[in-house]
């Protein structure tokens, strides 16, 4: 698997309250919200606490359990410090395991899947709008520009305890997986982002290049993106090595080519 990953304050605001993290089995995006620098404090909280988690193999249980616990400690140092008063933050994270990946969500970060040249959302904003689109009430052009597009109907932070959606997805090669905040999807339509993904050819490409048109937009808000790409695996054989046409065929119909 390639990663790339930017993150930028965007062309508005002074400071930047998205974090993420990324380790080899694991890809999380959040943005953090509320009182004086107390976004990027929420947010941080929320990344430590996955990045330290000693996940062992459990998968979505592990994940949903990582981020639970991450939201007590972020509402019991809100209610300690006056400043910190209303933080909260998102969450979207991906754990992978084997062929397969879980992710996690709280909030309006989104995760996507790219796959044969198709986008697909892989999760469900937790907002007035999301909820709104959900039931048909607005179109999803028009919660991009809605009055209230910011409102999130859950977050970690402001509740003792906080429910967390999680789905499974099967992988496969040549699948591209993308984790953003708001600050790309509040500018970019999901035909866009699939569009400036399919045009570069590294994940650290697309991921500076989706940033690059959120800030082109107006960059009104920090804007973090993730693009993460899956390959097939190496085979590493001596240059002596010869393979049967059975072996080379069966390989190829796993994905892997040795041409």
């Amino acid at each position: 698997m390639r990663v790339g990953a930017k993150s930028d304050p965007g062309r508005v605001r002074a400071t930047n309250e998205d974090r993420y993290g990324i380790l080899p089995n694991l890809l999380a995006v959040a943005d953090g919200m509320g009182g004086t620098q107390a976004g990027e404090v929420a947010s941080q909280m929320v990344i430590d606490a996955l990045l330290l988690y000693p996940f062992s193999g459990a998968g979505a249980q592990e994940l949903v359990a990582a981020i639970k616990a991450a939201n007590r400690e972020i509402y019991r140092a809100a209610r300690q410090k006056p400043q910190w008063e209303g933080m909260g933050t998102t969450i979207t994270a991906a754990l992978f395991n084997g062929g397969e990946c879980h992710i996690a969500q709280v909030g309006d970060s989104r995760a996507y899947l790219v796959r044969d040249g198709a986008i697909r959302r892989l999760t469900d904003d937790h907002s007035l709008v999301g909820e709104l689109v959900r039931n048909g009430s607005i179109s999803a052009q028009e919660a991009m520009l809605h009055p209230h597009r910011n409102l999130l109907t859950r977050a970690l932070g402001t509740a003792e305890e906080v429910e967390v959606d999680v789905s499974r997805l099967a992988l496969a090669i040549d699948d591209i997986l993308i984790l953003c905040t708001d600050g790309l999807t509040g500018l970019l339509t999901d035909e866009e982002i699939l569009a400036e993904t399919m045009r570069h050819a590294e994940p650290q490409a697309a991921a500076e290049g989706l940033v690059a048109l959120a800030n082109a937009r107006g960059g009104p808000d920090n804007v973090t993106v993730i693009v993460a790409h899956l390959l097939p695996p190496v085979l590493d054989l001596p240059p002596e090595a010869e393979l049967s046409t059975d072996l080379e065929n069966s390989l190829a119909l796993q994905g892997v080519s040795l041409r």
